[in-house]
C-alpha cells in the first residue's frame, strides 16, 4: 500500500511540473565568444530564473511564449521571446551595472577565473554534490580541489569533532575563509592531539551547509596583502545561493562496509565477526554488524523575491545524523573510528534594493552539532576502577558545537561612479565538552561516569569599508580599490563541573594543593589515582581565560590592463594588532596573453599570520598517553612564568614569501591550468614535545606553543578539463586534477633547548605528513537523456610517520638511526575508486546511487605503536572503507 502511494505521488509530481511548460537550453557568451559564468536568466514578469554554469550553459523551464531576460554584471541586459524555440544562444555586449562579479583574488568586475593573474578554482557545488556521496564541505573539496586536504581522526580529542583542513600542505590556520567575500570567523578549537593540524586553529567549513552554496572559489596563492592575516596558503571564498522562486532539496542515506581488509591477527578487536557488544553506564563500543557509520542527510533550499527590482531572500536548512564507525584496534576493547554527528544547519542570504544604485544585504546562519567520539582506551592499571569497568573501558568525548554568524552591509554607486561597500560581520563558535562512559579515578566507586568538562568560545567582529572603481577609458582598463578594516576577537575558556577536573583524597574531599595532601591509592600498589574525567579532563577554574584583542588595517590594490595582452596587479596592506604590533605586506602579479588561447601568469608577495588567541592563552592539565603509558602533562600558556622559565619567547606573527608561475590554455572544449608555487614560512607556530618538569608538583611534563620552525614548500597544481555535447543529447566530460608538493623544514628554532624534545623527528614527520607528496584525480561523467554516470579515481601518495617508539630510550636500539627505522610507519600509495549512477525519474526528481571507495581500500596495515590506537594513523584517504549511498533530489 505504501509503495502505491509513493508511485502515485511521483506520477502526480512529474505531471504537475511539466504541465503547459517549455524547456529552453542554450549558451551565453561575451563579444569575444568566451562563455559567461553566472549570467542571470529570468522569465519576465515572474521570479522564475536560473544562471549559466561554468561553460556558459543554462537550462530553464518556462511557460509557453515566455520572454527571457538575460542580465550579467558589466553587460547590457537582453530580452528574447521563447515562442517556438527550444534553444536560445545569446551574446551579451559590454555595459555597466551596480554589482560586481564575485571572484576572489581580483576586485575588478572584468575578471574571470581564466584571465586572472593568479590561480582560482571555481567549483560548482551543486554539480559536485549530485556526483558524490560526500555529506560535508571538507569531503567535497577533498576530491574536487587539487591541493586541498582534510582528514578524519580518531582518539584526537576535539580534532575528532572538527576536521583540520589544509591548502597546499600548510597549516589549517594558514588559509583564510570568506563567505560572500567577508571574513569568516575561526573555530575556538586548537588541535593539541592527533596527526594533523597539531598546534593550529582553523575554520570549520563543515559548519556551512553545502545546500546553501552556489559555488566555491579557491584562490591558490598568497593573499595576505589583499585580505589580511591567515591568507598565506590562499583563500577559500564561499558564495551563497541567491536564486528565487525555486525550491530544491534532497534526502540521502549511506553506510560503511565493516569488512576491513588486511591480514589481521586472530582475535583482533572490532574486525568483522569479532565486534564487541558491551555496554556499561553508557560506554557502548558496538555490536556485530555488516555496515556501520550510517548517515542520513536532508536539506531544503528555497528563495523568494523581495519587490520587483531584484531583491531576494534565500534560505537553506540541513539536517545530518551520522553514526560512529568502529575499525580494527589492537587492544581488547579499543574504540577507534570516526565520530558520530547529529546536527542542524540554517543559512540565509538576502539583498534588498533601496534605490536604483544601492542595496542593503545580509547573510548568516546557525550550525548546531552534537558529536560523539572515542577517546583513548583504558585497559587496566591505576586508571581503572574494576567494580565499574572490570575489563577496562573507552571513554567517549562528546560535544555540543554551536556556530553563529551574521553579516550585514550597504553598497552603492556614488555620483562619481565609485562603488562603496560598508559592512559588519559577527561570528561566534562555542565548543562545549561532555565526557561520557568515563570516571574520576580518585573518587573510586563513588565516581560518576559522565561529566560536564567545560569548553571554549571564540567571538569575532569585523567592520569593513571598501571603495572601488573601474575605469574603461584609462589604459585598456584600470580598477582601483582601497579600504579599511577593524576587527575584534575574544577567546574564552570556561570551567567544567568540579568532578571533571578535581582530584579527591581518600575521604572524598577535593585536594586543592596536591603537594600537601595524600592522594587516594590503588590497594596493593601504592600508586596515586589521578583526578579528573578520564579521556579528557575538564577545564578547572585555574584554566579559565577571557582574552581579547583588536586589529586595524588599511589596504589598497590596483589592476592595470597596460595593453590588450598585459595585465599588472598590485596590492599593499598595513595591519596593526593590539597584542604584538604592526606588519606591512605587498603583492605584485601579472598576466600576459601569449595568444587568444594561452595566458601566462605569475605573482610574488609577502604575507603573515597573526598568532591566534588560542595559541597564546590556551592551557590545560591532562593525562597524555605516550607509548601506552600515562603521563600527567601541562600545556602551559604562552604568557605563563612556566613557559618563560624554559626561555620561550612571546609569540609573534608568522612571516611568508610566496611566488607563483603558471599558464592557462583554452582550446575549444579543452581547458588547462598549470601553476607552480614556492612558499617560505618563517617562525611557524608549532606545539613542542614534552619537557620534564620536576619543579612543578603533580606534573611530569610540560609543552608549549612556540614560533618553532621555518619551512619551504614547492609544488605544482594541475587542472585539465574537457567537455563535449553531442547531437544525440548526450554529454561527456573528463577532468584531471593534481597536486605535486614538497615541504622541507629548513630550521628548528630551539635555542638552548634540546632539539629532539623541542621539535623532534616525530613532530617533524607529523608536520610533513600534512603536505603529502601528491594527490591525483581523474573524473569522467557521461549523461544521455535521463541517465548519467560518473567515475572518479583518486591516487593518494605515500606518507611516512614516526610512531611512539621514537619516545623509547635510544639505548634500546642499535643507534638513533635504527630507532627511526624501527619507528617509521610507511603508508603506501592508494588508489580510491568512486562510482555514481543517476536517473531523472521525471522533471524535478532525480535518483542517484553510488559507492565511494568501491574496492574497499584501507591504509596499509601498521603496528601497535600508532597515534590513535587503531591500525592506522589519520591519512588523507581516510580509514572508513567502502561507503554505499543513495540520494534523491527534487526541484520545483
Amino acid at each position: 500500500m505504501r509503495q502505491t502511494h509513493v508511485l502515485t505521488f511521483i506520477l502526480f509530481f512529474c505531471i504537475s511540473i511539466g504541465f503547459s511548460q517549455n524547456t529552453i537550453t542554450g549558451i551565453v557568451k561575451d563579444q569575444s565568444a568566451q562563455p559567461l559564468i553566472g549570467v542571470n536568466i529570468v522569465e519576465k514578469g515572474t521570479t522564475n530564473g536560473t544562471t549559466t554554469d561554468f561553460d556558459g550553459n543554462y537550462e530553464i523551464t518556462v511557460a509557453d511564449g515566455a520572454t527571457l531576460v538575460f542580465s550579467y554584471i558589466g553587460f547590457n541586459t537582453t530580452e528574447v521571446n521563447s515562442s517556438g524555440k527550444t534553444t536560445i544562444d545569446i551574446t551579451l555586449s559590454a555595459g555597466v551595472q551596480l554589482d560586481e562579479v564575485m571572484l576572489v583574488g581580483s576586485r575588478s568586475p572584468k575578471r574571470t577565473s581564466t584571465d586572472t593573474a593568479v590561480p582560482v578554482d571555481v567549483i560548482d557545488v551543486a554539480e559536485v554534490v549530485t556526483q558524490s556521496g560526500k555529506i560535508e564541505v571538507n569531503e567535497l573539496l577533498q576530491y574536487a580541489a587539487p591541493s586541498f586536504n582534510a582528514n578524519k581522526q580518531s582518539g584526537s580529542d576535539g580534532a575528532d569533532h572538527i576536521d583540520p583542513a589544509t591548502l597546499r600542505g600548510l597549516g589549517p590556520d594558514q588559509t583564510l575563509v570568506l563567505i560572500n567575500g567577508k571574513r569568516r570567523h575561526q573555530s575556538s578549537l586548537i588541535n593539541v592531539f592527533g596527526t594533523r593540524g597539531r598546534g593550529n586553529t582553523g575554520t570549520d567549513l563543515n559548519a556551512i551547509p553545502a545546500s546553501s552554496i552556489k559555488r566555491i572559489e579557491i584562490l591558490r596563492d598568497g593573499a595576505a596583502a589583499q585580505y589580511g592575516s591567515d591568507a598565506i596558503a590562499g583563500v577559500i571564498n564561499i558564495v551563497l545561493k541567491d536564486n528565487v522562486d525555486k525550491v530544491s532539496g534532497f534526502v540521502s542515506y549511506g553506510a560503511y562496509s565493516t569488512n576491513a581488509q588486511g591480514d589481521f591477527p586472530a582475535g583482533t578487536a572490532n574486525t568483522d565477526g569479532n565486534r564487541l557488544d558491551t555496554e556499561k553506564d553508557g560506554n557502548a563500543i558496538g555490536d556485530d554488524q555488516s555496515f556501520d557509520g550510517g548517515s542520513i542527510k536532508a536539506g531544503v533550499n528555497f528563495g523568494t523575491a523581495i519587490g520587483k527590482e531584484g531583491g531576494f531572500v534565500n534560505v537553506t536548512t540541513e539536517y545530518v545524523s551520522k553514526n560512529k564507525t568502529l575499525r580494527p584496534g589492537f587492544d581488547f576493547r579499543r574504540g577507534f573510528g570516526e565520530a558520530a554527528i547529529d546536527g542542524f544547519n540554517v543559512m540565509v542570504n538576502a539583498a534588498i534594493p533601496l534605490t536604483e544604485n544601492s542595496e542593503f544585504y545580509a547573510f548568516g546562519g546557525r550550525n548546531y552539532r552534537d558529536t560523539d567520539a572515542y577517546a583513548f582506551t583504558r585497559n587496566g592499571g591505576n586508571r581503572v576502577i574494576p567494580s565499574i569497568y572490570p575489563n577496562g573501558f573507552t571513554p567517549r568525548i562528546t560535544s555540543n558545537i554551536i556556530d553563529n554568524s551574521v553579516s550585514a552591509g550597504f553598497r552603492t554607486t556614488l555620483a562619481n561612479d565609485w562603488k562603496l561597500d560598508v559592512s559588519n560581520t559577527y561570528g561566534r563558535n562555542n565548543f562545549h565538552y561532555y565526557i561520557k562512559g568515563t570516571l574520576n579515578a580518585s573518587l573510586e566507586d563513588a565516581s560518576p561516569t559522565d561529566f560536564d568538562a567545560g569548553g571554549h568560545t571564540l567571538t569575532q567582529n569585523t567592520v569593513n569599508l571598501d571603495f572601488s572603481k573601474y575605469y574603461d577609458d584609462v589604459l585598456e582598463g584600470m580598477n582601483l580599490a582601497f579600504g579599511a578594516e577593524y576587527r575584534t576577537e575574544n577567546f574564552v575558556i570556561f570551567a567544567g563541573e568540579e568532578g571533571s577536573w578535581g582530584t579527591y583524597d581518600v575521604n572524598g574531599l577535593l585536594i586543592t594543593d596536591p603537594a600537601n595532601q595524600t592522594q587516594p591509592t590503588e590497594p596493593g600498589t601504592g600508586d596515586a589515582r589521578p583526578g579528573g574525567s578520564q579521556g579528557f579532563p575538564g577545564y578547572s577554574p585555574s584554566n579559565v581565560v577571557d582574552r581579547s584583542r583588536s586589529n586595524f588595517s588599511l589596504y589598497a590594490d590596483g589592476e592595470f590592463d597596460l595593453s590588450e595582452t598585459f595585465l599588472l596587479s598590485t596590492a599593499a596592506r598595513f595591519e596593526n594588532f593590539s597584542d604584538f604590533g604592526s606588519t606591512l605586506n605587498g603583492k605584485l602579479a601579472a598576466r600576459f596573453k601569449a595568444s587568444e588561447n594561452i595566458n601566462i601568469r605569475g605573482s610574488v608577495s609577502t604575507g603573515f599570520r597573526a598568532p591566534s588567541l588560542a595559541q597564546k592563552y590556551y592551557n590545560l592539565r591532562f593525562t597524555n598517553f605516550v607509548g601506552g603509558a600515562a603521563l600527567e602533562s601541562l600545556l602551559s600558556p604562552n604568557n605563563s612564568p612556566v613557559t618563560a622559565s624554559f626561555g620561550i619567547d612571546q609569540l609573534k606573527e608568522e612571516k611568508a614569501l610566496n611566488a607563483g608561475l603558471g599558464f592557462t590554455a583554452t582550446f575549444g572544449a579543452f581547458n588547462a591550468t598549470i601553476d607552480g608555487y614556492y612558499i617560505h614560512v618563517q617562525d611557524r607556530i608549532v606545539l613542542t614535545g614534552n619537557f620534564d618538569t620536576p619543579q612543578i608538583d603533580g606534573v611530569e611534563a610540560a609543552q608549549f606553543f612556540v614560533n618553532g620552525v621555518d619551512t619551504e614548500t614547492t609544488g605544482l597544481d594541475i587542472v585539465l578539463s574537457w567537455k563535449k555535447n553531442f547531437d544525440d543529447d548526450s554529454r561527456l566530460s573528463a577532468t584531471i586534477t593534481g597536486n605535486l608538493n614538497h615541504m622541507e623544514i629548513t630550521d628548528v628554532n630551539n635555542g638552548s633547548l634540546d632539539a629532539e624534545t623541542f621539535f623532534g623527528e616525530r613532530d617533524k614527520a607529523f608536520l610533513l605528513a600534512s603536505a603529502p607528496e601528491s594527490k591525483l584525480t581523474f573524473n569522467v561523467n557521461y549523461s544521455k537523456n535521463k541517465f548519467d554516470a560518473g567515475l572518479g579515481l583518486t591516487r593518494f601518495s605515500s606518507v611516512d610517520l614516526l610512531d611512539y617508539q621514537m619516545l623509547e630510550p635510544t639505548s634500546d636500539y642499535a643507534s638513533f638511526a635504527d630507532k627511526i627505522n624501527q619507528a617509521t610507519d610507511h603508508y603506501s600509495p592508494k588508489l580510491i575508486t568512486d562510482l555514481v549512477l543517476g536517473y531523472q525519474l521525471c522533471e524535478g526528481l532525480k535518483l542517484n546511487v553510488g559507492v565511494n571507495n568501491l574496492f574497499n581500500e584501507y591504509p596499509s596495515q601498521q603496528d601497535d605503536w600508532v597515534e590513535g590506537g587503531g591500525y592506522w594513523d589519520s591519512l588523507q584517504m581516510g580509514f572508513g572503507g567502502a561507503y554505499y549511498y543513495a540520494r534523491i533530489g527534487f526541484t520545483f
